[in-house]
């Protein structure tokens, strides 16, 4: 879906989604990453909702924003409270939705002035168990 500019602009601002990718400021991601508003985008290592860890949320906690938006996928999965420890020892909100809601959301706040972080996950797929071996391809 592609969204209209504003006056935001000078911000990272969500330009575009789908369920492959996200466009920030018309520049196309198609990878896990973290945004915030006055910060360019920066690689997230999740390779999906299932490999989460503490040091995934530790690394969002060092960013310092008031409330993290994180966009689990495809679809709404929530994260283990004991994955955001770190980030509610800081009085830092977590709120989990799929990407496009994250992505709708993430805008919204960042318009009101909001210190938010934007956390998407794109599944990747890993590429050792894609192959075929000899006992597969019989």
């Amino acid at each position: 879906m592609k969204l209209h500019h504003t006056a935001t602009q000078q911000y990272q601002t969500v330009t575009a989604y789908d369920d492959n990718g996200v466009d920030i400021n018309l520049v196309r991601f198609d990878y896990s990453l973290l945004v915030l508003p006055e910060s360019p985008p920066v690689a997230w290592p999740v390779r999906n909702f299932e490999r989460l860890d503490p040091e995934h949320f530790a690394h969002i906690a060092s960013m310092d924003p008031d409330v993290v938006i994180l966009g689990t996928g495809k679809r709404q999965r929530f994260v283990h409270p004991k994955l955001t420890t770190v980030l509610t020892a800081r009085r830092i909100g977590v709120e989990c939705m799929d990407n496009q809601a994250a992505c709708r959301t993430y805008n919204i706040l960042m318009a009101e002035g909001r210190k938010v972080a934007l956390a998407l996950i794109f599944d990747t797929v890993d590429p050792i168990s894609t192959i075929k071996g000899p006992a597969q391809d019989a």
